[in-house]
């Protein structure tokens, strides 16, 4: 039989220790955070918790043992995932852009730029290297990300340009909403992979790059984000002034190519942001159901026992089974094709992250109004439970228009993730559905 969801002894060490790690470590820290009206004072609450990671590998788990990290495969990390996202979902997310900064450059540096990023990150043990990844851009018209890999030139999507002068690129511009980025004193992370145009007269398949930005950069600057949740994760405006960085810094499999890198970036973040999406929904069941097994809301007998609470919380816990087993299977594609994963990842985030919202305010309708009583954690639930459709390539955006043009080449095989073959992803199934806008 090819299937066993049994964890192996070493998966429920992992599981284990990220769940001793969540509930010791996070558990007394996290509320605080969420509450700290400054966005850089309740990322800095995190700090601690930061330095306890590194100290036991999870800062950089997901990060190849040749280049110093953990060397866990996708399904590992989300068994972990899930039980630190059960607790704090944005210390998740501030792990997992760590890799989003570094995997691109595993997947398309040289071996002289792993060694200097990837290794340089792993090997620190000061507890503050954090590392960023910057897509998103402001809003506007024109401005926002979601039609990054438009036929057209002129900005689309990406409008941070970087040109070449000499052994150095110039960089120009804003970007919004991006992880990490300001570092834990609001002036830089250690390492920023950036994405941004290198050719303003081509569109978004063949005028993208990646670079590294690295902390202390003249010209660059950054304006914290309020955010409504996730607030002990950190969001952050970048401001590029003229801010000169090494040409050796642009990621040489990206030249050109960085729309293959932002598709295969949000393909390996889907499972993880859908496990998030069931770690959220995971505790607002069990809070639930804890809640229905002694409420009698003045009658004779807890409300468990009568059929809507107990059919609602039953249709849960089998959505949220449902849920993380498909998040395993999209891992262990990612896991057996080559960290490829372009439609599954955006298939099961969208599935997932949008399935998990309707359970959390499911068991808020199964607790009523006292699930609006902050000394429970439902009104914090259900925030962070809407962040996940919303982030991470919003499904309405980046993830459906993903499985759309797959979906539409003519090559596609819709059998093809059932009988877990490769599906490859092509320039040729990207910008469908975007506005082309004006030509140069």
């Amino acid at each position: 039989m090819a299937f066993d969801f049994t964890l192996t002894a070493e998966q429920q060490k992992i599981q284990a220790g990220a769940r001793e790690f969540a509930l010791e470590v996070l558990g007394p820290i996290t509320a605080a955070a969420d509450e700290e009206p400054d966005p850089l004072k309740g990322f800095q609450l995190m700090k601690p918790a930061y330095e306890e990671a590194v100290k036991r590998g999870m800062a950089y788990g997901m990060m190849p043992k040749e280049y110093g990290g953990g060397g866990l495969s996708n399904v590992d990390f989300l068994i972990a995932a899930e039980e630190i996202q059960a607790v704090d979902p944005g210390f998740g997310t501030t792990l997992l852009v760590n890799g989003l900064g570094l995997m691109p450059v595993w997947y398309y540096g040289t071996e002289d730029q792993k060694q200097r990023f990837i290794t340089r990150a792993t090997t620190d043990t000061s507890g503050d290297f954090i590392v960023g990844y910057a897509a998103s851009e402001p809003p506007g018209s024109p401005g926002g990300t979601a039609n990054f890999d438009a036929p057209a030139a002129g900005g689309a999507g990406i409008a941070v340009t970087a040109v070449r002068d000499g052994n150095e690129y110039i960089l120009n511009g804003r970007k919004y909403w991006p992880c990490n980025v300001a570092g834990w004193d609001g002036q830089g992370a250690n390492l920023n992979l950036v994405v941004v145009r290198t050719d303003t007269n081509a569109g978004g398949t063949s005028g993208l790059s990646a670079v590294i930005v690295e902390r202390g950069t003249a010209g660059v600057t950054y304006n914290m984000i309020s955010s409504a949740g996730q607030r002990s994760a950190q969001n952050a405006e970048i401001i590029f002034d003229n801010a000169r960085i090494p040409a050796e810094n642009l990621i040489e499999g990206t030249a050109g190519n960085a729309d293959f890198l932002i598709n295969r970036n949000f393909a390996w973040s889907g499972p993880v942001a859908g496990i998030g999406a069931v770690a959220i929904a995971r505790s607002a069941y069990e809070a639930a159901l804890d809640f229905a097994k002694t409420y009698t809301a003045g009658g004779a007998q807890p409300i468990i026992n009568f059929q809507y609470p107990g059919y609602v919380l039953g249709d849960v816990a089998a959505k949220i089974d449902a849920a993380r087993t498909y998040c395993f299977k999209t891992a262990h594609y990612l896991d057996t094709h080559g960290y490829h994963g372009e439609l599954i990842g955006a298939q099961n985030k969208v599935f997932s992250t949008e399935l998990m919202f309707d359970c959390v305010y499911k068991c808020m309708q199964v607790v009523g109004v006292n699930s609006l009583d902050k000394k429970y954690s439902f009104h914090r639930w259900l925030r962070e439970a809407a962040v996940f459709p919303l982030y991470d390539a919003g499904n309405f955006g980046m993830q459906r228009r993903r499985v759309h043009g797959v979906m539409a080449d003519p090559s596609f095989d819709p059998r093809a993730v059932m009988n877990h073959e490769f599906v490859p992803f092509t320039k040729e199934m990207e910008g469908i559905g975007t506005v082309p806008g004006p030509t140069r």
